[in-house]
């Protein structure tokens, strides 16, 4: 649930059957935004009773934007609407009439998308992260693990005029590489005409799109130090203006510990497929714990 609420089926870690989406048009944008929150929770009953489900599901997971603790939103600055909703509880409440209490995780949208990432690629028994390129910035981890994660909002920059972040924090990776932000620093281009111009040799747009590679290799650096090396992931819309080459070189000069250089990066499909069967592999794995606890 991010632009829109998608819904599927997933077994044995693939989605079967068909995506059920709302609103169906994918073109229509922020379709959730200013909704209240039970109306949306409405919506997603609405979408799985469409689903070809035989028999009560094991289990249920959702993904959505925002910090979310024991299934409840503590802020979510993209869906306002929802900070401090028990969105576990809602759902849970509104899921009951139609196979009674079912066990429901709800997680971050960049987790989940993490989760399916490592679902599809066979990486389920290792640490995977991902960044998820939209509107925001989303990273995304697996296994999950107790944590906010919220990389997004990383510190990139000690300039007091980075000031895009749709949070309004200074100096944040969203600032620079948010679509939103990008629109906002600047006024009289769309973010693909900033690209486009960049490869054209336009000197603010190359050295907006030095800055915006630089923003991602920092992040990313900062994660291999806090959380050592390993998988990383790119995905989102926006990752199609992504050159990797030029990250492994930003990355070459901000990591130099020999143990942590055995990091990779890789651009891979995302979407709302990976991130439904993500809810399912985060919803099972919970609960399996639960269970063993």
């Amino acid at each position: 649930m991010v632009e829109r609420i998608a819904a599927s089926v997933v077994s044995e870690n693939a989605a079967v059957g068909a995506l059920r989406c709302d609103p169906e048009d994918d073109s229509i944008k922020d379709s959730l935004r200013g909704v209240p929150a039970e109306l949306i929770v409405q919506r997603i009953v609405d979408q799985v009773r469409r689903l070809e489900i035989h028999g009560a599901p094991a289990h249920i997971g959702l993904g959505m934007p925002g910090i979310v603790q024991n299934g409840i939103v503590e802020d979510s600055p993209n869906l306002v609407q929802f900070k401090g909703v028990n969105m576990q509880g809602l759902l849970s409440d509104a899921i009951a009439p139609l196979w009674g209490r079912v066990p429901i995780l709800v997680s971050n949208d960049a987790d989940v998308i993490a989760a399916g990432v490592a679902a599809k690629q066979g990486h389920l028994d290792r640490l995977i992260r991902v960044w998820t390129l939209g509107t925001g910035i989303g990273y995304g981890r697996y296994p999950a693990q107790d944590g906010v994660w919220e990389a997004g909002h990383s510190i990139v920059s000690l300039d007091p005029k980075e000031q895009f972040c749709g949070c309004g924090g200074k100096g944040h990776l969203e600032g620079i590489m948010g679509y939103r932000s990008m629109r906002l620093r600047f006024m009289d281009l769309e973010p693909d005409e900033v690209f486009a111009r960049a490869k054209e040799g336009e000197p603010r747009c190359v050295d907006f799109v030095k800055l915006w590679h630089r923003a991602l290799a920092a992040a990313t650096a900062t994660s291999v130090h806090l959380d050592g090396p390993g998988k990383f992931f790119v995905t989102g819309i926006n990752s199609q203006y992504v050159n990797l080459s030029l990250v492994n070189e930003y990355l070459h000069e901000m990591v130099k510990l020999s143990p942590l250089q055995s990091y990779s990066i890789e651009i891979v499909q995302g979407g709302e497929v990976i991130a439904t069967v993500g809810a399912a592999v985060n919803a099972e794995q919970a609960a399996v714990r639960s269970a063993g606890a």
